[in-house]
């Protein structure tokens, strides 16, 4: 055992007055072991611009900046004498103060009570206050948290604005002190929360339900509608009886709506909502507002190659057909003659309030061009226009009121052939032509132009009449027919087997161009243009006529003298007539 030296009992005397001396300096203090970085309770002795002087008991007094008593966006509350609990980070600074922190100490409680919350599994409350890369940062009580985007809602937010520091429920999702590290979630508590709700709503729900929810998203095809924990599809057609393009046009997110159930399938949990089933249908009793025949005023609300829809009243609607459009515009597009919200006045021409629907006019509401062209124009009028257009089967010449009329080939022209006559016109030439007629049904006027002056083949053949015989001159020899021209210029033919009484002399190689012949008018036919001539019917009829005057004597003579007897008498008259003809001309060339 070592020794006691007067040196040794003097050192350890000397440590237990120190060991005294710092018991004594704690208990004056008022301070336990490990004192900093402790929280402790004060009071407040003064409020000075933006510090705060609080009283811990200790020998001096500490000051704690104003903010930290605050709680993000909400003003501070604090008065002299308010009890407060602080964190103390050291004993005295330079000047004497003892260092204190609110917000430390607000923290530490914090961590405490959020270790506890996160152990367990349960909700805790915070505020949104501000924004950072990727989230949001969240005040809980102290502790400031991160709230992913992902994590704000069940939904993508387009605007967490209104969520801004108003108290929300939250989920931790992951915590560390050491890092100082928290993550939250509203979303998890909305899901379960959504969880709860959806078996209460599903339970309850029926068919003809009226709810209230919420427009959580907007589609081309609709909006879905949150119930309360469930969402249901408004359909873009159940909003309203009036004519939506889109739901955005009556619809936005985050608005509130009375909604009634439509359809439910329970084993799927699809809900089917409508908004316009609310309201009365305005297709009751549509028959009598809009009888056929009257005139409306209404607004276009949507145009289609096939014609436009006309709103006559909020949720009912007529559609005006590319055909009742316009009465001369048959091939334009319906765009180019109304324009979407135009006001336009139709008339009603059908209603099937099964199909719920309304056949319109708009041309009705005009004048019609060929009623008016007529009342101006009767028919046998003469008019003027501009040839428009030229076919294969005729000329279209533009009238008044920008309507059209028709000049066919076979009206053209009574000497030639259509295809020869329409050679003589070009496009954008002025032309006369008469009327031959309006069809206001069919919405067709015929026009002639050869009409313009008299038929030469009527004016020619006034004065021919069936059963006459006539002389006329050889035009051309076909093959089965020879053409003649008759007086004035109108054509003949005579038939091979009306060339002649005697079957061999049947030949028209026998006849040639230029020769005169007398033959018989047979037919005139006016359709054809053509006199129907023969050769035979005379010989025949020259024939009776020779029997009926030189037959009945009784001088024995044969058919051959009678019938030379009357030739000759025939032929010496011409003779007479052509000399007599001759000698005509001659006094009125000396005269």
């Amino acid at each position: 055992m070592m020794a006691t030296t007067p040196d040794t009992t003097a050192q350890e005397h000397a440590g237990q007055i120190m060991e005294s001396f710092a018991s004594l300096l704690d208990e004056t203090l008022g301070l336990g072991a490990g004192f900093e970085g402790r929280v402790v309770k004060g009071r407040v002795v003064s409020i000075d611009n933006d510090a705060v002087t609080v009283d811990v008991g200790l020998k001096s007094e500490g000051r704690v900046p104003l903010k930290e008593f605050g709680v993000p966006g909400q003003p501070v509350k604090l008065a002299p004498g308010d009890a407060v609990e602080v964190y103390v980070e050291r004993y005295e600074d330079k000047d004497g103060l003892v260092i204190l922190s609110r917000e430390k100490a607000r923290r530490e409680e914090a961590w405490n009570h959020l270790e506890q919350a996160f152990k367990k599994s349960e909700r805790i409350t915070g505020t949104i206050f501000g924004r950072v890369k990727g989230g949001f940062i969240v005040d809980l009580a102290g502790a400031v948290a991160f709230l992913p985007g992902s994590q704000v809602d069940i939904r993508p937010v387009r605007d967490v604005t209104p969520l801004m520091h108003t108290p929300q429920p939250f989920q931790i999702l992951k915590m560390d002190r050491s890092r100082n590290n928290i993550v939250v979630s509203r979303r998890a508590v909305l899901e379960e929360t959504r969880a709860e709700a959806r078996s209460e709503l599903i339970a309850s729900l029926k068919e003809g339900q009226v709810l209230e929810g919420v427009v959580k998203n907007i589609t081309d095809y609709g909006a879905f509608v949150d119930l309360g924990g469930v969402d249901g599809l408004l359909h873009v057609t159940d909003i309203s009886w009036r004519r939506i393009n889109h739901p955005s046009e009556a619809l936005q997110i985050g608005e509130t709506v009375k909604v009634r159930v439509i359809r439910f399938n329970p084993e799927t949990q699809r809900i089917s909502l409508g908004m316009k089933q609310l309201e009365a249908d305005p297709w009751e009793g549509v028959a009598l507002k809009y009888p056929v025949g009257t005139r409306f005023t209404g607004r276009v609300t949507n145009i289609t190659d096939y014609g436009a829809f006309i709103e006559l009243e909020p949720g009912v609607e007529g559609l005006v057909h590319v055909s009742e459009m316009s009465w001369t515009k048959k091939n334009v597009h319906p765009g180019k003659i109304v324009s979407t919200s135009q006001e336009v006045e139709v008339i009603v021409l059908d209603v099937d309030k099964d199909k719920r629907r309304i056949s319109l006019g708009l041309k009705q509401c005009m004048a019609n061009p060929w009623e008016d062209f007529l009342e101006k124009h009767p028919v046998g009028d003469v008019i003027e226009g501009e040839i428009r257009n030229i076919t294969e089967f005729g000329l279209f010449v533009g009238l008044n009121g920008d309507i059209d009329g028709m000049v066919h080939l076979s009206d053209l022209s009574w000497s030639e052939t259509g295809e020869e006559a329409i050679a003589h016109f070009k496009k954008g030439d002025m032309v006369s032509a008469r009327i031959l007629d309006v069809d206001v049904e069919k919405e067709r006027i015929s026009l002639g132009i050869k009409q313009l002056v008299s038929d030469p083949f009527e004016s020619g053949t006034a004065g021919l009449r069936r059963g006459e015989t006539v002389t006329c001159t050889v035009t051309q020899v076909l093959d089965n027919a020879i053409e003649v021209k008759v007086q004035d210029g109108i054509t003949g033919v005579i038939r091979k087997s009306d060339l002649s009484r005697d079957r061999s002399d049947q030949r028209p190689d026998r006849f040639a161009p230029g020769e005169k012949v007398d033959a018989k008018v047979v037919q005139i036919d006016h359709t054809g243009r053509k006199v129907i001539l023969s050769i035979k019917a005379r010989e025949l009829d020259e024939e009776k006529h020779a029997v009926a005057t030189y037959g009945s004597t009784d001088s024995g003579a044969s058919l051959g003298d009678i019938l030379g007897a009357a030739f000759r008498e025939k032929r010496e008259s011409a003779e007479r007539a052509e000399q007599a003809a001759a000698s005509d001309g001659s006094r009125d060339k000396s005269s």
